[in-house]
């Protein structure tokens, strides 16, 4: 088989997951209406008991998830408004969507917020609120907790960012330092009934981490935050009035995030209606039309990405060998999401990273394919969702002055791959559940 079949057959299979976790399919599939009845999972409203109904909403695929609802529900809608990533955007009748900035937050996200709570305000008792939260919900949802500044937030962000923290670390203190997060939201909708339907982008699929948990009971306490500001040593990084009011939460002089047993919960109803197991499990499913072998390693795969590639690529290499744990022609896919320590200054992210160690792993071994992509199509700051190799990588970019091991040491994986031609692009997909890596092995 020609590396060019491997690698569209490989394209085939990233776009089969992508199509699964369509926002406005997945609301859909998981949200019915029948007239004057709506029905999620095993619980079943009745429209004409509320006077008003509003669409809140933060994360990348907020906006397509309201399109879904305005075509569920239709005039039912009183309004709404929701805040995605720039670019991130569907047309909308009803809904009001406010463009702002992710992974860091900025001040467009500070003013969606502030607007949001202004709609909130406005709620009553006989009033049903539909939450939309999807990945990038964190960083577009910032609203500072006490005296903190919008500038800390930032600041703290791009320091766990940085240092390699995993994303259940980030939201830790995310949801400390918030104002509307760690179930804190669901406190401001009270009394109004709240339906939040989830887009998961977190491994493992806990509800108080997606998008930090805004409309969910806080697991963690003032003291897990501290745990990790030692482990990383943000004390040295992150801005004092940070560090300073962990502590107070330590101390028991700030008020702690709402627990399980607070009554803000008492109407809430919370549903995942789009995860990273569904993009796999589509993604294998393609993979075997094609002809192919498949296998799911895992949708938990975290860890330094340098690292997991390594492991993915001895993989391959076995079937290759001996034909273990699958034979020829053979598809291995694995979910969940890497972190990079950042030690260079140069452009990529960890889905290029990925590939690039993957193709150093695989140089020279033919017949073998390895594709890595974020599935909102945007791996860090760049306009590539990941990158695709194989076993000519390292000697096409040699021919160009290309220094693989150079540009992974720069975190410059995509200055790598661009002159190459091997780049992911997909433009903004508006989902996010995560990433999705395909392996193929001829």
């Amino acid at each position: 088989m020609c590396l060019e079949k491997l690698k569209s057959d490989a394209k085939a299979i990233f776009d089969a997951g992508l199509k699964a976790v369509d926002p406005i399919n997945a609301v859909k599939n998981h949200l019915k209406r029948e007239e004057n009845k709506l029905f999620l999972q095993d619980q079943e409203y009745d429209l004409t008991d509320y006077e008003n109904i509003y669409v809140i909403g933060m994360g990348k695929a907020a906006a397509a998830m309201a399109k879904a609802i305005e075509e569920i529900l239709g005039d039912k809608l009183t309004h709404g408004i929701v805040n995605v990533k720039y670019g991130h955007t569907v047309s909308l009748d009803i809904v009001k969507t406010n463009e702002a900035a992710h992974p860091v937050p900025d001040d467009a996200g500070l003013t969606g917020s502030r607007e949001i709570i202004e709609l909130l305000k406005k709620t009553r008792e006989k009033d049903l609120v539909i939450c939309l939260i999807s990945g990038g919900g964190s960083a577009l949802l910032p609203l500072p907790a006490g005296n903190l500044t919008l500038e800390d937030k930032q600041a703290v962000t791009k320091s766990l960012l940085e240092c390699g923290a995993n994303i259940h670390e980030i939201n830790s203190i995310r949801k400390k330092i918030s104002a509307v997060k760690g179930g804190r939201l669901a406190a401001l909708v009270y009394p109004s009934t709240l339906i939040s339907l989830i887009l998961s982008d977190v491994i493992g699929d806990n509800l108080d981490v997606i998008a930090s948990g805004p409309t969910v009971p806080d697991t963690h306490t003032f003291h897990d935050c501290q745990n990790i500001i030692e482990k990383y040593k943000l004390d040295e990084r992150a801005p004092s009035r940070i560090i300073e009011y962990i502590e107070m939460g330590c101390s028991g002089e700030i008020e702690d995030t709402p627990k399980a047993d607070s009554p803000v919960f008492e109407r809430t109803q919370n549903a995942i209606v789009g995860s990273n197991i569904m993009a796999v499990s589509a993604a294998k499913e393609k993979a075997e039309e094609l002809g192919y072998n498949s296998i799911i390693l895992s949708t938990f795969i975290h860890g330094e990405t340098e690292e997991v590639a390594i492991v993915h690529t001895a993989i391959a290499k076995e079937i290759k060998s001996s034909e273990n744990p699958i034979r020829k022609p053979a598809c291995i896919i694995s979910g969940g999401e890497t972190t990079v320590t950042i030690e260079g200054k140069g452009q990529g992210g960890r889905n290029q990273e990925f590939v690039l160690a993957a193709a150093i792993d695989i140089d020279g071994l033919d017949n073998t394919i390895v594709l890595s992509g974020g599935t909102d199509g945007i791996d860090g700051p760049t306009d590539a969702a990941g990158a695709i190799a194989d076993g000519t990588t390292i000697a096409r970019a040699n021919i160009l002055g290309l220094n693989a091991y150079k540009y992974l040491c720069e975190n410059n994986s995509y200055n790598f791959f661009n002159p190459l031609g091997d780049l992911l692009i997909t433009g903004p997909t508006n989902t996010n559940v995560m990433d999705l890596r395909v392996l193929l092995i001829s």
